[in-house]
């Protein structure tokens, strides 16, 4: 009987919560200056926030399919940087390797 090796998806999923707090947090940090008076436009900030809501969920998915979750980190990475353009680099740029490891790490 043969052993079938499996992979250790934890480098992904540590990377898409990382990414995903990072970008919560600036998300809820452009929420915060817009509603303190200042002009913008909310609803750009609450995609960040969505994008990083699918970010976790993709992170708690990895392990079950690995291509719906390399490809919801990918998304969630572009609405992460579409919201946050400048605060949301990091925690988008995190989200991103995750997804491409996901995606081409066999």
């Amino acid at each position: 009987m043969k052993k079938i090796k499996s992979t250790s998806r934890l480098f992904e999923q540590i990377l898409g919560l990382i990414g995903s707090f990072l970008s919560i947090i600036s998300g809820s940090f452009i929420l915060f200056i817009e509603s303190g008076g200042h002009q913008g436009n909310s609803t750009v900030a609450i995609l960040a926030i969505i994008g990083s809501f699918l970010g976790f969920i993709s992170s708690f998915y990895v392990n079950k399919d690995l291509e719906a979750a390399g490809v919801g980190f990918i998304i969630a990475a572009i609405l992460i940087l579409m919201g946050t353009p400048r605060l949301g680099i990091f925690g988008s740029l995190i989200i991103l390797i995750a997804g491409i490891s996901a995606l081409f790490r066999k």
